[in-house]
């Protein structure tokens, strides 16, 4: 064996192998403190780079979760508001009936006035329904395309064209031969009848081409059908009222909502409807319908919410397996980390004694110099 002083190769060999061990306890310290496997890049690239991405889908569904909750109370806000207005025409249907009656006599008009005030409530509400500063029940909150061309024409109310081509469509309006309106779209033409309304409002669908409107009982079809003609009908995307109920950015992660209009010109309802009892007779039938009107608004907020509540426990679920799925790449599993953290410091104890024997193996040659 030889005896050399300058390089002590043992006491090299011991402290390369505590150097081992000192950076294993060290790592393991690192994972036990922070609960993570990965923290930083070296650890692991590839676990990161997919951890990462699930971290940011985790807390992308967590603001889908609150958008749902706050989507859900805006449409309360708006189904209060419609609550309120079918107890306004319960009211009014209660008047109407007793001004249809000949024995209220001279005090159909304390019975009129009545009814004019809930009239202006009607519309007081649903101008002044919001959430956040947007209106909610006056028409203005909705999905789908737009028309403006056919509005303005009197006794024509709630144009329709959600779900109808955009563009411009061709109307013909021909008295003779039946009061005839045809709207044409490309290679589609559509027809249908008008009449004058008697008293009595109704509704007008073209099906086929995603178009219909309401009329008052003042519709006169010679008059608005010619109306209708010059205006033509001009429909242009509208904005589109969503909410954001998922975490990617495609179409089926969003809800898109309409919500109708409860303005009196919607249900078809105006001040001075009771001028004496006959009108308030023919009035009890569109009050019946403003009634159903209003519920199946009140049913279309019903539905979206059922939707919420199925789109929020799909993301219950969701949110549970992406935090698995992450958990299980980059958090550390505490008692396998434990145990290499106590073979590593029974290392870092063994290599200091060795080094401290290979340290001390040199002074042998101080016996040969004796």
């Amino acid at each position: 064996m030889g005896f050399r002083i300058q390089n002590n190769i043992a006491a090299m060999n011991a402290q390369k192998n505590l150097g081992v061990s000192d950076s294993g306890m060290s790592k393991s310290l690192e994972r036990l403190s922070s609960g993570y496997r990965i923290n930083s890049a070296k650890d692991d690239a590839a676990g990161l780079a997919i951890s990462q991405s699930f971290r940011a889908d985790i807390a992308s569904v967590k603001v889908a979760q609150r958008n749902i909750t706050e989507a859900n109370s805006l449409l309360q806000v708006a189904e209060g508001a419609m609550s309120s207005v079918g107890d306004i025409l319960t009211r009014m249907k209660e008047l109407a009936t007793q001004a249809a009656s000949a024995n209220v006599g001279t005090d159909i008009s304390k019975v009129a006035s009545e009814y004019n005030t809930l009239v202006s409530e009607i519309d007081r509400i649903a101008d002044s329904t919001k959430y956040a500063g947007t209106k909610l029940v006056d028409g203005t909150f909705s999905a789908g395309n737009t028309s403006n061309s056919w509005n303005a024409i009197a006794n024509i109310y709630d144009v329709t064209v959600t779900n109808a081509a955009t563009g411009a469509f061709t109307v013909t309006y021909t008295a003779a031969g039946g009061n005839i309106l045809s709207i044409s779209k490309g290679s589609v033409t559509e027809t249908k009848v008008l009449s004058d309304a008697g008293g009595t409002g109704g509704t007008v669908n073209f099906s086929t081409l995603g178009v219909s409107f309401k009329y008052t009982g003042a519709f006169v079809a010679d008059t608005s059908g010619n109306a209708m003609d010059t205006a033509n009908l001009s429909v242009t995307a509208g904005a589109t009222a969503a909410f954001q109920v998922g975490y990617e950015s495609d179409t089926t992660s969003q809800l898109t909502v309409a919500l109708d209009s409860i303005k009196t010109g919607t249900l078809g309802l105006a001040s001075g409807d009771l001028v004496d009892s006959a009108t308030a007779y023919t009035k009890l039938a569109t009050i019946d319908n403003a009634i159903d009107t209003l519920a199946a608004s009140r049913g279309d907020i019903g539905a979206y919410q059922n939707r919420l509540g199925y789109a929020a426990t799909n993301l219950s679920a969701t949110l549970e397996n992406f935090t698995a799925a992450e958990s299980v790449i980059r958090d550390v599993d505490m008692a396998a980390e434990m145990t290499t953290f106590t073979k590593n410091q029974i290392l870092v104890q063994a290599g200091t004694a060795m080094l401290a024997q290979a340290n001390m193996a040199p002074q042998q040659v101080l016996s040969l110099l004796k």
